[in-house]
């Protein structure tokens, strides 16, 4: 009982804030900021392009093809993202009710926080689509291949957060409330310095890491297709969002429908839900595509070897039509090469013919002189053969 104690007593009452939001490296003009918020995007997008990888393979898609994908997707999401946090978060940047006196330098500075999920998505899709195209497969099949790894992207760079601390929760007494420190320009003007606040960032990540594995196990047990797992990924994704976007304190826009106000980014993933439901319904009644390739139509291994194998047939055909020519000086006939051989008797004929006495010799006879030749070549057979040929 003492030692739980002791462990208890040695376990923080809260969440610290972080010590270090950074590192600088020297250059010979100045020094390079390196900030922990873009590491912990990178680390994101390096995690999710690992995991899309290996489900991307496994679906027998071109070797490298997510590469060629994905160098058009991450920056379209990027600048998707910061597009969209400056809509509707405005105040920073035209200034209150867009009255100019925002500053327009700090948009492009991303560096500093502020990359809304929803942009990054849409603008991220279009990048995709176009590396498909250009790869030759389809685009429903590389979200459903890289939907646990965008989740797993935005679990890991939500950490980001917290070494900006920003976008945090209100006030909380829980042993896990998130420290702030009193002199950063995102903690609440007129709160006592020892407050405690919810720390969104922790909720979302760990509610996207839990989602990872829910649609790995979903996908393997149902094998979704048409982009379905992608719609899944959506549908879980903005279940979370809608109660910790509510948490947040921070500045955005507020947005009133149906007689309530509420923020912006909780009627966004409350619409996104909805249409994700029922695009997720309606495409279950379609079942699995015929075939089930990630290859666009006319397109992937067996297309390519229909192609090699019609211009191997139209190079034979064309040297099938093609007449043969032969040299008739150089080609003899077995006829004519025999006829020209001279006869060691008589000059004409085969000189392979045997001579008389030779057949003599071989039929155990000995010729008799004087005796008339049979089976001579020349005029004495000719005048032998009535007499063998007459019939009695």
């Amino acid at each position: 009982m003492q030692t739980l104690l002791h462990v208890a007593a040695l376990v923080p009452a809260s969440i610290p804030s972080p010590d270090w939001s950074g590192f600088d490296i020297p250059l010979p003009w100045g020094t390079l900021r390196i900030h922990a918020y873009a590491l912990c995007i990178l680390a994101g997008i390096i995690l999710g392009l690992w995991l899309t990888s290996v489900r991307w393979a496994r679906r027998g898609a071109p070797e490298g093809s997510v590469w060629d994908i994905v160098i058009w997707a991450i920056p379209f999401g990027i600048i998707g993202g910061r597009l969209y946090h400056v809509v509707s978060s405005p105040d920073a940047y035209f200034g209150p009710g867009f009255d100019g006196t925002g500053d327009l330098w700090l948009i492009p500075q991303i560096q500093r926080g502020g990359l809304g999920i929803w942009g990054a998505v849409v603008l991220g899709v279009v990048g995709a689509w176009i590396g498909c195209r250009r790869a030759g497969v389809k685009l429903t099949a590389f979200l459903d291949a890289a939907a646990p790894g965008l989740l797993l992207a935005q679990a890991v760079g939500r950490w980001g957060n917290y070494f900006n601390q920003e976008l945090f929760g209100g006030p909380t007494t829980l042993p896990w409330g998130l420290q702030i420190d009193a002199d950063n320009p995102n903690f609440p003007a007129g709160t006592p310095a020892d407050t405690l606040f919810h720390p969104t960032f922790l909720y979302e990540s760990l509610w996207n890491i839990a989602g990872v594995l829910i649609l790995l196990a979903l996908d393997r047990r149902f094998h979704f297709r048409r982009a379905r797992l992608f719609w899944l990924y959506a549908i879980y994704y903005t279940l979370g969002r809608v109660w910790i976007e509510a948490m947040r304190i921070d500045e955005a826009e507020q947005i009133t429908l149906f007689g309530v106000t509420t923020r912006l980014n909780v009627w966004t993933s409350i619409l996104v839900l909805v249409v994700a439901l029922v695009v997720f319904i309606l495409l279950g009644r379609k079942g699995r595509p015929d075939p089930d390739t990630p290859y666009l139509p006319g397109r992937g291994p067996a297309a390519e070897a229909d192609r090699e194998e019609a211009l191997v047939g139209a190079g034979a055909d064309t040297a099938a039509s093609k007449p043969e020519v032969r040299d008739a000086d150089t080609s003899v006939s077995d006829s004519e090469s025999h006829d020209n051989l001279p006869d060691n008797q008589n000059g004409s004929g085969d000189s392979s013919t045997p001579t008389e006495d030779e057949s003599a010799i071989r039929s155990g006879r000995t010729p008799v002189p004087g005796e008339p030749e049979t089976g001579n070549s020349g005029h004495k057979a000719t005048e032998s053969a009535p007499e063998a040929g007459t019939s009695k």
